[in-house]
């Protein structure tokens, strides 16, 4: 059963990438300063009006075992300790402890 920290994190990637290129047009609008200032208010109306999981910021990269959010190895999506555990068992293809 995934955590719920790691369900918010998909959550948060899929909305931020259906409305990624709307929510880059109005703050272009919103920031131009060449353009009328209501226009500039509108825009910045309608980005107001997105939900929380729309913006990029609210993505972070989490084990998908754990939801750890510190110390994650984004090659695997792993955390160190699921990555050095999973490793060892074997169930990571390519991976296998160093010999000296």
């Amino acid at each position: 059963m995934p955590n719920i920290r790691v369900l918010r994190d998909i959550k948060a990637r899929q909305g931020v990438a259906a409305n990624e290129i709307t929510r880059h047009a109005y703050l272009f609008v919103a920031r131009n300063q060449s353009l009328p200032s209501q226009v500039r208010y509108q825009a910045q109306l309608q980005l107001n009006l997105f939900g929380r999981y729309t913006r990029s910021i609210t993505v972070k990269n989490r084990c998908t075992e754990t939801g750890r959010g510190r110390g994650v190895i984004s090659e695997f999506g792993l955390c160190r300790f699921q990555f050095r555990q999973k490793a060892l068992a074997g169930e990571l293809p390519g991976v296998h402890k160093a010999s000296w």
